[in-house]
């Protein structure tokens, strides 16, 4: 359940770790609503691109206490969103001298409230990792100035560590053989509840600091997420239960299959064995949201990486030749990217026009025999062929049939962007854009594959010289047609 929040808020906000997943998120959430928002980060620069033109960027180290009188100036509430996981010291150490030095510097600045976001757990073996977390959280709450400490489970979005994690091994491996301890029971939450969780502490009223335990309405182990995300996936996998993988060795498998890196992924890995789950409902009590389900959050997640990744332009990290650097294309996250440019002397109209009437009766402006066998094996394999045609040899609009694929957007002399509808393993976008470039118009060509497993990635490497073959003629065919009209 969302909770709209209306108006410019009076409260001056500090936000630490705004260059992180949860603060990097909240950031947009606190920024889109109008919130007077200040943030603190030990390189400007990184941050000073990303955010709102009414959003201060403020220099300053959590380790460095004499760096933070000024970032604490006039502040409000100040939200505590860092932790040092990744640090190749002592993390413990250094996150209590981060939270004792965060927590002087609001004392003395006058800050009415801390806002910070804790890990769920209650056993008196609590890993290092939830324990530090446990102790930052006593820290802040001891400081003198009032704090919210909300204390959560698995958090469920495309970015998370715990999710990429979940999304790594189901994508890549079709057995798993994992230790007992992923069967520990947990709580998790979507991030769009943890963003309203942390929102609404601004808010929320309280004289002494509070510890609020959140969470979604189901409580599931790493197993059952796992299992989730690959029925949401379409993947069939196994799970095999063993006695004697150790935390240590689990983290250094998975620095071998996984992007994680296995020194976070230790110490993340050594919390699963304890159950976090909410033991103390009173959030459901002092405030207004009502957190979404696991199957919900996962197939949310999916679809905000959708959005995310449609609005991403990729274009930007390939080489302005319009090459890729490697065989396949080039990795973003999950999918794969192969993108083509050409440059020409045509108008954005003159080039866009070509595109706009692609498939039907028009054909693919190259290998039209090789586009029909490809609709003749998928017609075979129960899918939907190429005899869809199109609506209409120029108009086009999202939603439209055109052969297999599916408009996904279309912008008039700007974009095209196709999503497939025959069987393939994964999904697959092709996409035309145009921009101008000098007195001209550059023609880029996308194609985009999110593979399922490992058989999705052996189809597009294997296919990739027939892509190839087929994409870069067709893009110069789609020239070669814009030419030809213009003259």
């Amino acid at each position: 359940m969302k909770i709209p929040v209306s108006g410019p808020k009076k409260e001056r906000i500090l936000l630490t770790g705004a260059t992180g997943y949860v603060g990097g998120r909240l950031r947009r959430f606190l920024e889109d609503r109008g919130f007077l928002l200040r943030c603190l980060a030990r390189n400007p620069d990184h941050l000073a691109g990303r955010v709102a033109p009414g959003t201060e960027v403020v220099g300053g180290d959590l380790l460095v206490p004499e760096s933070l009188a000024a970032a604490m100036e006039g502040i409000d509430v100040a939200f505590y969103l860092v932790h040092s996981m990744g640090t190749s010291g002592d993390f413990q150490v250094e996150e209590r001298r981060a939270a004792r030095n965060f927590a002087a510097a609001a004392l003395e600045a006058g800050v009415e409230k801390i806002v910070y976001l804790g890990g769920l757990g209650r056993d008196l073996n609590l890993s290092s990792h939830l324990s530090s977390r446990q102790e930052v959280g006593r820290i802040l709450r001891e400081s003198g100035v009032p704090t919210i400490e909300l204390r959560a489970s698995i958090i469920i979005g495309s970015g998370s560590l715990s999710f990429e994690m979940i999304r790594s091994l189901v994508d890549r491996l079709p057995v798993m053989v994992t230790p007992k301890w992923v069967r520990a029971a947990a709580q998790p939450i979507s991030i769009e509840d943890v963003l309203f969780y942390l929102s609404e502490s601004i808010s929320l009223e309280t004289d002494e600091s509070r510890i609020f335990e959140i969470g979604g309405p189901d409580q599931v182990s790493y197993e059952g997420l796992m299992k989730e995300y690959a029925r949401q996936r379409g993947l069939r996998r196994w799970i095999i239960p063993v006695p004697v993988l150790t935390p240590r060795l689990s983290a250094l498998w998975l620095g071998l299959v996984t992007p994680v890196f296995a020194r976070i992924g230790s110490k993340l890995l050594e919390g699963v064995k304890n159950a976090t789950v909410v033991e103390d409902p009173s959030a459901l009590e002092a405030y207004s949201i009502r957190p979404r389900g696991i199957s919900q959050a996962i197939r949310e997640a999916l679809d905000n990486e959708d959005r995310e990744f449609a609005e991403t332009r990729w274009s930007d990290a390939l080489s302005s030749g319009g090459c890729n650097r490697g065989y396949g294309g080039e990795l973003f996250g999950s999918r794969i990217v192969d993108s083509h440019a050409i440059e020409t002397d045509l108008s954005s109209g003159q080039l866009f026009g070509p595109v706009q009437e692609v498939g039907g009766e028009r054909g693919w402006y190259f290998g039209n025999w090789l586009w029909q066998l490809r609709g003749f094996i998928d017609l075979l394999a129960g899918g939907v062929g190429v005899r869809r045609g199109r609506r209409h040899p120029v108009e086009i609009a999202p939603g439209d049939a055109i052969d297999f694929w599916r408009v996904e957007s279309f912008s008039p002399d700007r974009l095209l962007r196709l999503r497939a509808e025959m069987k393939v393993p994964g999904r697959a976008w092709l996409q035309f854009e145009v921009n101008r470039s000098g007195e001209g118009s550059e023609l880029r060509q996308t194609a985009i594959f999110d593979p399922l497993g490992l058989w999705g990635k052996a189809y597009w490497y294997a296919l990739y010289p027939i892509h190839q073959l087929v994409f870069r003629g067709m893009l110069r065919g789609i020239v070669r047609s814009a030419r030809e009209r213009s003259q």
